[in-house]
């Protein structure tokens, strides 16, 4: 049996794009800050975030059905702090929000956000695996926020090629543009 300490300082060492994960609706507005996000399809479009059953902001995202994910610029670093560590009524205080397509807060500034339908549940441990069609997107541009080895860190975006995919003109529309 691998021991968990063992287990979370070798997870501690991996890197990945960091996250506010946010919901609103009859389980009330709720949010945190994530590394646990994956892209599982394109047809249809769906994601993948884990959220533990344990989580303060677990109830609101068991009863609302709908979330979604909004992907940090390196600028929003202050902001993954607040929703990682302030209680929950702290949490929509910071940062500027506009309200989704599907009545979710979406993160003015956000590199990306995609508005969710959760379409499973599969409990994984302490956690559940949400699986969740993208319906909406919106984004921006800049540099990425992700964290590893216990901090955060900046990954710069490269040069746009001179005719990017259509996806890629969309989401380096101002924030507040829906596809």
């Amino acid at each position: 049996m691998i021991d968990g300490a063992a287990y979370r300082e070798a997870m501690a060492r991996l890197a990945g794009a960091v996250h506010l994960v946010t919901t609103d609706g009859p389980g009330g507005r709720a949010g945190f800050t994530a590394t646990a996000v994956c892209s599982v399809s394109d047809t249809p479009p769906t994601l993948l975030v884990c959220i533990n059953r344990g989580a303060s902001a677990f109830p609101a995202f068991d009863r609302n059905g709908r979330l979604c994910v909004n992907l940090l610029a390196a600028d929003q670093r202050a902001i993954a702090d607040v929703f990682g560590r302030r209680p929950m009524e702290e949490r929509f205080r910071a940062g500027a929000w506009d309200e989704g397509r599907g009545g979710g807060p979406l993160l003015a500034g956000a590199l990306a956000a995609f508005e969710c339908r959760i379409v499973r549940r599969v409990p994984a441990g302490t956690h559940d695996v949400l699986f969740c069609e993208v319906d909406a997107l919106a984004g921006g541009g800049g540099d990425a926020l992700v964290y590893g080895f216990r901090r955060y860190h900046a990954l710069a975006a490269e040069e746009a090629p001179a005719e990017p995919p259509r996806l890629d003109r969309a989401l380096r529309a101002p924030s507040h543009a829906l596809l």
